[in-house]
């Protein structure tokens, strides 16, 4: 006997479309959650990157600072005017150039089979900004097809040696010297670096001390120094563009206030790190 069509279990194709679009429904929240996590996890992370790139940058500078001035008890290398420990050197046109820092401390080599065994170095670290040559490309194309820069710098790092014959510093070309280089890059995508010499009673010394300057006498008084370093992400960080400021460590001029060309309106994230670098070395010339 055969069976009653309406007897047979079965899902009607109004169940599957209704199941279907349930189904679709549940997709969409799901990918809905993963894109809002996923892009939270990517702002977490992006911050994290631009803050630890700024405190390692930060970090070796500090180091540095920490070792303006040194030189080994039995040293015997002439100090002149060209071996201050430490020159700051103020930038003037904040969309052009940041701070520049020059920092001179001793060494020795020693040769187990020389004559003589002990013969003391003298070398001079410097770090200076330069206009990054990161392509943006979000922006319009050159004529020639290329992209022009980011609007940041680079930090980059030197460091040459003491050439007692001719009472200069070595050009790095000729100085066979493999603990010396010529202007490394360190880190890109920076807004600003700022210096600023402290005096022992907490002071600003302004101008920095130069051994040319009138604050000249200051030279071998610098405690600490004060630095500030403004690093922005490498990507986009926030959905609409604002003013994103960020300060001058206490200089007016350099703060992202009013119409300076500091206030940028864009959508990317900028940290300022703020570091005092004590100078232990200082004062025992």
């Amino acid at each position: 006997m055969k069976k009653k069509l309406n007897s047979i279990a079965g899902v009607t194709l109004i169940e599957i479309l209704i199941g279907i679009l349930i189904s679709t429904i549940m997709m969409g929240a799901m990918f809905t959650s993963y894109t809002a996590v996923n892009n939270t996890y990517r702002q977490v992370t992006d911050k994290a990157k631009i803050s630890q790139a700024g405190r390692d940058i930060v970090g070796m500078i500090v180091r540095d600072i920490r070792m303006a001035g040194f030189k080994y008890f039995n040293d015997n290398i002439t100090t002149n005017d060209k071996h201050a420990p430490i020159i700051i050197t103020k930038a003037t046109n904040f969309r052009t150039e940041c701070d520049k820092i020059e920092i001179v401390y001793g060494d020795v080599n020693y040769k187990k089979t020389g004559t003589p065994k002990y013969t003391y170095e003298r070398f001079k670290i410097t770090y200076e900004c330069k206009q990054s040559t990161v392509p943006d490309k979000s922006a319009t194309q050159l004529p020639n097809g290329n992209f022009p820069a980011i609007q940041a710098f680079a930090i980059y790092k030197s460091k040459v040696k003491w050439n007692s014959s001719a009472n200069d510093w070595w050009d790095h070309t000729l100085d066979n010297d493999s603990r010396t280089y010529e202007d490394e890059l360190i880190v890109d995508y920076i807004q600003d670096l700022i210096f600023n010499a402290i005096d022992d009673k907490g002071l600003l010394i302004s101008p920095p001390p130069t051994p040319s300057n009138a604050n000249k006498d200051y030279l071998y008084k610098i405690k600490t120094v004060d630095i500030a370093l403004n690093v922005r992400s490498t990507k986009e960080f926030f959905r609409k563009k604002d003013k994103r400021k960020f300060y001058g460590l206490g200089d007016a001029t350099r703060d992202g206030t009013g119409s300076n060309t500091k206030v940028k309106d864009d959508k990317f994230l900028r940290e300022t790190i703020v570091v005092s670098a004590h100078a232990r070395n200082l004062g025992l010339q």
